[in-house]
């Protein structure tokens, strides 16, 4: 789903429990309810919304009011809140067809609702993961998740205190718990992971430039160990310890290749007080912030693109010399400071949808023993369930996550930041299910390029960086296709419907991966692929798309992708209209007709503009110029706009012709 060093995205299901209060139309699991079908919940269609915002406070209030929405937007949809400074949630307001009255303080909404909820579930701020059972227990007794001292503060009575129920440092007993009393109880519409924290970046920090990589290196020619004097960094105080925070990130933030540590060793006044290898033991203590990182194969932890990863590391009282030796290599960026650069606090997002749902939520790394919770949590689950949220541990936890998920039958829907989701899914919207009539044209000896932006099956992507880069006025200068996912229909169709309608005759809609909901196809069981693919066959019906981006497993044997076979693309023409796929292959050397089925696999260089350029040159030198050659280019939702896209195609002269995703497989099948 995310970026990193490749690009990434990212009848069966399970009836609701009893007493949700969904209708006859909204019951858990998909349901036929005429000529639609419902796999994510609704709670009704927004009539009049209470809008605040909620961008200034902190996770605490922000988790309050969440699980507050939850429980009344269950009923009815009333609750509706802003949540960034880029105001995107207002910019969707609109489109609820809701009358709206606005509140300058979101706090006192707790009041003139207060009597819509029970009391408040008690969160143990020793204990992070109690913010999950916390949410868990909100939508079981119509409560909400709250401190102590926020439900003193707005009159709330204690309905369960979570404080010393749970140990902080054994992870399993506290979900095991909850998978044996809780989960009983729950709604086995979806199951939702949701990470119990978040990392806030403090106001007023000033990070100071250790070093920088300033070439493009995407390999480990340049690692070797260095030596980073963080002396400046340390207040120099005799009264007590020393904290000094330092911070690796990418020094080229669009191409996926950051900083790389495989070792650290701190001094200070030539004395060790830190040695470390990631992913050890031995690192625990020294990282401070490792959220928005990876481990890699090589013992060594990276960060890509946006992200970074801060150790911390405490002088002793007095010290005058503070340095660090790292073993570090890639795109770097090291910047220091001695002042405490985030805190932590609740991550409050997706939880009204969670709550109003009825849904367990967990947050479980897929690997070791947790990944093993996690496999007897999904066995419980019918197929084609809905796994909404994300996994931890950023790409591995993708992969990991997502292929145990595929193995047990079960879809992931990429939502761990999709906000206000009880209005979205309720809000009438026309959403069109006409395909778009495909261009004829005869195949010429050229390179067809088709460009395709990735990120569409996470619908929080679709809700919020999508629109902006949308809104791009160079929009539709280029044939673009984008990604989008088609269970949209059910859980924002009012934003589905917005990208169709405003849709120029140069953007093309089509499914993101791997259908209805992100999935590795070839890692389900025969039984249940059917299954998936009749839902999603059902799904790209109702919102017109016959083209898709798709994922397959990993091959372990060379770190890359397996190509679809004849069982998944069989299942896949079978039960779907697609008449094309896009699979992730990075390479795009990847073309084949599996069971009649047109797979072709992308190729994804590094860098925009010249960069883009020269790589696709590079890939067609060798081509026979008596026949059409045909690459499907992906682009980098996160950090390519329409602007970008613009000025590559301006680039990209004879024997290269850019045409949407329909025009491109009608041209490679007529070539074929």
């Amino acid at each position: 789903m995310v970026s990193r060093r490749i690009l990434l995205q990212a009848g069966g299901a399970t009836l609701a429990g009893a007493g949700l209060g969904f209708t006859s139309q909204q019951q858990a699991g998909a349901v036929e309810s005429g000529a639609a079908t419902r796999l994510l919940p609704s709670f009704g269609r927004p009539v009049r919304l209470d809008v605040a915002d909620v961008s200034a406070l902190d996770g605490n209030d922000q988790l309050l009011l969440t699980t507050l929405q939850g429980v009344v937007n269950r009923h009815e949809p009333r609750l509706y809140f802003n949540f960034d400074k880029s105001e995107v949630d207002l910019r969707w307001l609109p489109a609820t067809g809701a009358a709206v009255t606005r509140h300058d303080d979101a706090l006192d909404l707790v009041r003139r609702y207060r009597k819509q909820v029970r009391g408040a579930i008690i969160v143990d701020p020793d204990v992070p993961d109690s913010v999950n059972i916390a949410t868990t227990l909100a939508g079981l007794e119509n409560a909400v998740a709250a401190t102590a001292d926020q439900a003193h503060k707005h009159g709330l009575r204690t309905v369960m205190d979570l404080r010393g129920r749970f140990d902080a440092d054994d992870v399993l007993a506290t979900y095991h718990w909850q998978l044996d009393h809780l989960f009983p109880r729950c709604s086995h519409a979806l199951l939702a992971g949701l990470p119990p924290t978040r990392t806030v970046s403090v106001d007023n920090v000033r990070w100071r430039e250790v070093a920088r990589e300033t070439k493009r290196i995407r390999d480990v020619s340049n690692r070797r160990v260095r030596t980073f004097d963080l002396s400046a960094d340390v207040s120099g105080g005799t009264s007590g310890d020393n904290d000094v925070y330092v911070r690796f990130q990418d020094s080229f933030k669009d191409d996926g290749w950051g900083a790389s540590v495989a070792s650290v060793l701190a001094k200070a006044d030539g004395k060790e007080i830190a040695s470390f290898t990631p992913g050890t033991d031995g690192e625990k203590p020294y990282l401070f912030d490792g959220l928005n990182s990876s481990l890699g194969e090589q013992s060594n932890r990276f960060s890509d693109g946006g992200g970074y990863f801060i150790y911390r590391f405490t002088a002793p009282a007095g010290t005058q010399h503070l340095t660090i030796e790292v073993d570090l290599w890639n795109q770097y960026l090291v910047t220091a400071t001695g002042t405490a650069p985030t805190r932590v606090e609740p991550f409050p997002y997706f939880r009204d949808y969670v709550v109003a749902s009825k849904a367990m939520v967990l947050w479980l790394p897929p690997s070791g023993e947790t990944g093993k919770l996690l496999d007897e949590t999904f066995a419980r689950l019918r197929p084609t369930t809905p796994y909404t949220g994300w996994f931890s541990d950023d790409v591995a936890g993708e992969w990991g996550g997502v292929d145990r998920a595929s193995q047990h039958g079960i879809e992931v829907v990429p939502a761990d930041f999709y906000m206000n989701g009880t209005v979205h899914a309720g809000v009438p919207a026309k959403v069109s299910g006409k395909i778009r009539r495909r261009p004829k044209a005869k195949p010429r000896n050229r390179v067809y390029v088709t460009f395709t932006v990735g990120e569409g099956d996470n619908v929080q992507y679709c809700q919020r960086r999508m629109r902006d880069i949308w809104d791009d006025p160079r929009r539709g200068s280029v044939p673009v296709n984008w990604t989008v996912s088609p269970l949209l229909a059910d859980i924002g169709p009012a934003l589905l419907a917005y990208y169709q309608k405003t849709a120029t005759d140069n953007d093309l809609l089509i499914c993101g991966p791997s259908g209805a909901g992100y999935t590795y196809p070839g890692s389900w069981p025969d039984k249940a692929l059917d299954a998936y693919t009749e839902l999603s066959g059902r799904f790209l019906r109702r919102t017109g798309m016959d083209l898709a981006y798709a994922y397959n497993p990993r091959n372990a044997a060379n770190d890359g992708w397996l190509p679809f076979d004849e069982r998944v693309a069989g299942s896949y023409r079978k039960n779907t209209p697609l008449r094309g796929i896009i699979q992730s292959w990075e390479t795009g050397d990847l073309w084949s007709r599996p069971a009649g089925l047109p797979v072709i696999g992308n190729f994804y260089p590094q860098g925009k503009g010249a960069e883009f350029r020269d790589s696709l040159l590079r890939h067609i030198e060798d081509r026979d110029e008596s026949e059409p050659m045909f690459v499907a280019a992906a682009i980098n939702a996160w950090s390519w706009t329409p602007s970008d896209i613009a000025e590559l195609a301006a680039l990209l002269d004879e024997p290269f012709e850019v045409v949407r995703g329909d025009l491109f497989f009608a041209l490679m099948n007529r070539s074929a």
